[in-house]
């Protein structure tokens, strides 16, 4: 079995002393993990988090980890690693993407999208463009936020709160009785946040990344 696509080499950890273990989200295939021969000792064209290039999973059997062979093109990473908080950002992005997203389905909005945040993060309001990826983001994964009427009385006024169950807003008179299970408005990462530990909970997980926690 082959695939074949261009991806962004998004997770890299050491498997013995010359190879790795890649995760790389692909425009066609979403998040693919498999072996990668000599990364760790590679002098030349070596593997970094953040690439982006030309990359091909092969495996006899489906059911296989599998082997890649990666031509990275550029490091969308450099330009953000002179700034901790928008390495921080990228890491945060390429945990959730590791964590929430199911292997080999694809989302090729979401991985143009990804791709948007590496090269808007420096040269943006960062904490701005990545709200946006993180929203697009608990689209992909069934929580698409609507924050242009009332959920209940269908009012586009005085939006104060948004559901945690529709993902809707709800106006100030229609949220007072509720407002303990309500999220306020406006949308922000903590807003986020709350969506993502409850896609988390109920993927049965043990809470958020690290990364992302280190962000708020």
């Amino acid at each position: 079995m082959k695939l074949e696509s261009v991806g962004i080499l998004i997770g890299l950890r050491p498997f013995g002393e010359r190879d790795a273990v890649a995760t790389i989200f692909t425009r066609d295939h979403g998040v693919l993990t498999g072996m990668m021969r000599g990364a760790i000792i590679a002098k030349k064209n070596k593997p970094l988090t953040g690439q982006m290039g030309l990359v091909s999973w092969n495996a006899r059997l489906d059911s296989q980890l599998g082997v890649f062979h990666w031509e990275s093109e550029r490091n969308l990473a450099v330009p953000l690693m002179m700034d901790s908080a928008t390495l921080g950002l990228m890491n945060s992005a390429f945990a959730l993407i590791t964590m929430l997203l199911p292997e080999r389905e694809k989302y090729e909005a979401l991985f143009i999208q990804t791709k948007d945040l590496l090269e808007n993060l420096p040269n943006k309001d960062a904490r701005k463009c990545y709200l946006t990826w993180e929203i697009n983001l608990l689209r992909e994964l069934g929580y698409a936020l609507d924050l242009t009427r009332c959920s209940n009385c269908g009012c586009t006024d005085n939006l104060t709160h948004i559901s945690p169950r529709t993902a809707r807003a709800v106006c100030s008179e229609c949220a007072e009785p509720y407002l303990d299970k309500l999220f306020e408005l406006p949308a922000d990462l903590n807003t986020t946040k709350k969506f993502l530990e409850k896609i988390v909970d109920e993927q049965g997980g043990k809470g958020l990344p690290q990364a992302r926690i280190f962000i708020n």
